[in-house]
C-alpha cells in the first residue's frame, strides 16, 4: 500500500542539517607563526624566504582563507604556519601580512578603479632606461617618478646603452628636480650602481629590452633572468619577466626585478599631494589660494610669484609642473 504524505506538513520537505561543529568567535593567536619575506607570486602560490639557524631556507605557501581580500605581494613581511620546513612537496600558510611601510602601485590606465601594487615595502625605486635602442620614453619616466614620490621611495635614474647615445640629453631634463642617476654600462665596473643599492630595498621597472634583467644578471650572479631583443621596426622590447622576483644581493639589500611595462596608470594618485615630495616647493604654497593645484593653468598660483622673485627656480617649477602633467594626461604614447 503506497504511504500517503499531507502536504501541509513542511517538515517532510527540510533539508538534512549538517553535522558540523558549532562556530566559535574565538581565532587562534598564532603565537608560534613563522616570520618571512615574501620573494615571488606563481599563480596562488607565493615563495618565501624564512631565516634559519646558519642561513635561509625557501617556503612555499598558499594565503589563508580567513585572510579574504587580503592581498599578498612581493615584498609583503608575513606570519606562516603549518609546514615551513621548506622541503620539497611541503605546504604552509599565510595566516598574517604585517603592515606595509610603503606601498607602489600602479593601474593599468588612468580612468581604471582597480589599483595593482607592483611591490610591498620597497624604499627605492629604480627607473630603468636606456639613452637608445629604444629610445627614452620620457613620459614614463615621468609617471614612475610620481608614482615614486606618492609612495613615499627614494627615485634612482639608471641608464643603460649609454655607449650608443649621450645621456646628458636625458639628464639634462630630469637635473632640476634632482633626480640622482647612475649609470650601467655593459661589461664596465657597477661599483657606484652597488652603491646605491647596498642596504636598500630597490624595485625596478622600465620598458621591455632597456636591460634590466642583464643588470639584475650582473648583480646577482647565477640569476638567470632571461634577457629579450629590441625589435628592429617597432622599437620595443619583447617581454621576458613574467613576475616580480626579488633577490637578495651578495652585497646586502634587496632587488625586486619587475616584468618590462608599457603603461603606468595613476589614478590613485592626487596630484595635490605631489608638491609634498619638494620640500621647497611646498613651502611657498601656503600662499596659493584655497584649491589650488599649483598647475602652470591655475591662477595665482604662489609658485608663479616664486620664480618671479627668486625664491624658486624656474626650471625646478617647470619640471615639477611637467610631472603634475603627466598625472591628467592618457596613459599611452610611451
Amino acid at each position: 500500500m503506497t504511504q500517503s504524505f499531507d502536504i501541509d506538513d513542511h517538515s517532510r520537505f527540510e533539508r538534512p542539517r549538517r553535522h558540523t561543529r558549532p562556530r566559535t568567535k574565538d581565532r587562534p593567536s598564532y603565537d608560534d607563526a613563522t616570520s618571512g619575506f615574501v620573494i615571488t607570486v606563481d599563480r596562488g602560490r607565493f615563495t618565501v624566504r624564512v631565516p634559519d639557524e646558519g642561513g635561509e631556507r625557501t617556503v612555499t605557501a598558499m594565503k589563508s582563507r580567513h585572510l579574504g581580500r587580503t592581498g599578498v605581494v612581493v615584498g609583503d613581511r608575513v606570519r606562516m604556519v603549518g609546514d615551513v620546513s621548506g622541503d620539497s612537496g611541503s605546504l604552509s600558510r599565510i595566516v598574517e601580512v604585517e603592515e606595509r611601510k610603503t606601498v607602489l602601485r600602479r593601474t593599468a590606465d588612468d580612468d581604471d578603479p582597480v589599483e595593482r601594487i607592483v611591490v610591498a615595502n620597497a624604499n627605492q625605486l629604480v627607473v630603468v632606461t636606456a639613452v637608445a635602442n629604444p629610445e627614452p620614453r620620457r613620459r614614463l619616466i615621468d609617471r614612475a617618478l610620481v608614482a615614486a614620490y606618492d609612495a613615499g621611495l627614494d627615485p634612482l635614474l639608471c641608464l643603460t646603452k649609454v655607449d650608443l647615445a649621450d645621456p646628458e640629453t636625458l639628464l639634462s631634463i630630469y637635473r632640476p628636480l634632482g633626480v640622482p642617476h647612475v649609470v650601467a654600462e655593459r661589461g664596465s665596473d657597477l661599483g657606484v650602481v652597488r652603491d646605491r643599492l647596498r642596504g636598500e630595498v630597490s624595485v625596478l621597472v622600465g620598458h621591455s629590452g632597456v636591460g634590466k634583467s642583464t643588470l639584475v644578471n650582473a648583480l646577482v650572479p647565477g640569476t638567470r633572468r632571461a634577457i629579450g631583443d629590441v625589435n628592429a621596426v617597432t622599437g620595443r622590447g619583447r617581454h621576458t619577466s613574467t613576475s616580480a622576483l626579488a633577490l637578495e644581493l651578495p652585497f646586502g639589500g634587496w632587488v625586486v626585478d619587475t616584468p618590462g611595462i608599457r603603461s603606468f596608470g595613476l589614478a590613485h594618485v592626487d596630484p595635490r599631494h605631489l608638491i609634498k615630495a619638494f620640500d621647497d616647493l611646498d613651502a611657498l604654497t601656503v600662499d596659493c589660494p584655497r584649491g589650488c593645484k599649483h598647475g602652470e593653468s591655475e591662477p595665482e598660483c604662489a609658485l608663479d610669484d616664486g620664480v618671479a622673485d627668486g625664491r624658486a627656480d624656474a626650471a625646478r617649477v617647470e619640471s615639477f609642473r611637467r610631472l603634475l602633467a603627466s598625472r591628467d594626461h592618457a596613459a599611452d604614447d610611451f
